[in-house]
């Protein structure tokens, strides 16, 4: 198949830091053109790639300074659809933009939903363009969308099972990665650790927007003998940090439209506290692969006896749910299924998958 796979512009594919989404696209991406598919990656100019790239920016935005994204993403999109007739399927991973720009030709299109839907400004959108097929990423994402949304699957992140190492020990210390954001919820794993008398080590970055919360929730909390904090690592090192831990903490405030560091964790081995929030009951087996929890008192309690459980369990669990052959799989019906449904009134209406567990 001829498939463009769109990317946002704010990180290379993949990123060279934080950036979960990127991480995905470049996955699915290369894992196509391992296939035989003739994929064509609209990214910024330093992504790497097997893939056809064009460039939709010399390079990615954060790491250049760019504050404001929408003109350089409007910019890549008139290019797609200027090009739109060179490709069986294109699939968006901007989540709003391309809207109303490619209703003409929606049902060619797929929009993977990487982020909350759960947001009021957004509403209006979903609701007008509620014919354009999309795909969510969990099903508990789902739940605050319009309900004539024109869903073709769900399909759960996947990545190459060589990427992280298995850790068949761990360690001593719990982890905390990703961001330091109020819905990401570090107070809580600060709490969680001190509680319980567990080293904490918090590897994650501040984006400008957190700042605040960071100095004034954060900060102070990080004075203490039990709790680390790192800062933001690369892939190189997340490995040795999430293989290395006792358990992964995962304590958020938000619907989680899955939690891609949740399958990391497992990639090596190493079981998820996660709080009942968003994705984390789809995602994590509770007593397998981690402990789905509520509260506090329930997290400092099973921190006590994670370490009991079987970590070839874990990393056996990942590979039969979240590798990169998976998701793919799930990704080329989905474009099939878009190539050879029936259109009536003119909108591309597939059969609703929800993703097996």
């Amino acid at each position: 198949m001829r498939i463009a796979q769109i990317a946002p512009l704010a990180e290379a594919i993949p990123p060279k830091f934080y950036g979960g989404s990127e991480r995905v696209v470049s996955w699915l991406t290369e894992e196509l053109v391992r296939r035989g598919h003739d994929v064509t990656l609209f990214a910024s100019g330093d992504s790497l790639t097997d893939a056809t790239l064009v460039p939709g920016a010399p390079a990615g935005l954060r790491l250049s300074g760019i504050k404001d994204h929408l003109a350089s993403n409007l910019v890549m999109l008139s290019e797609v659809r200027s090009r739109a007739s060179e490709f069986d399927v294109i699939h968006f991973h901007t989540d709003l933009l391309q809207y109303p720009i490619f209703e003409p030709i929606g049902d060619r299109t797929i929009t993977t939903m990487h982020g909350r839907l759960d947001l009021p400004d957004f509403m209006p959108v979903y609701k007008r363009f509620s014919d354009m097929p999309r795909v969510s990423i969990s099903n508990a994402q789902r739940t605050p969308a319009p309900e004539n949304t024109n869903w073709l699957d769900t399909i759960y992140h996947g990545f190459p099972a060589d990427l992280f190492p298995f850790s068949p020990k761990g360690g001593p210390y719990l982890a905390f990665l990703g961001r330091i954001s109020p819905e990401k919820r570090p107070d809580r794993a600060i709490e969680i650790a001190v509680k319980a008398g567990i080293p904490l080590k918090i590897a994650a970055k501040v984006d400008p927007v957190d700042t605040a919360y960071f100095e004034n929730v954060i900060e102070p909390m990080l004075d203490h003998p039990l709790v680390e904090y790192i800062g933001e690592i690369n892939d190189r090192k997340k490995g040795e940090f999430l293989g290395n831990a006792l358990a992964l903490l995962f304590p958020i405030d938000w619907i989680e439209p899955f939690g891609l560091v949740m399958i990391e964790a497992m990639a090596c081995g190493t079981p998820v506290i996660g709080w009942r929030n968003g994705s984390v009951p789809e995602v994590l087996e509770d007593g397998v692969t981690g402990f789905v929890i509520g509260s506090i008192d329930e997290a400092v309690e099973v921190a006590s006896r994670v370490g009991a459980l079987d970590r070839a369990r874990v990393r056996n669990t990942f590979e039969r749910r979240f590798t990169v052959e998976k998701m793919t799989d799930r990704y080329v019906a989905a474009y099939e299924r878009l190539a050879g449904v029936e259109h009536k009134n003119g909108r591309a209406v597939a059969q609703p998958i929800l993703a097996a567990v």
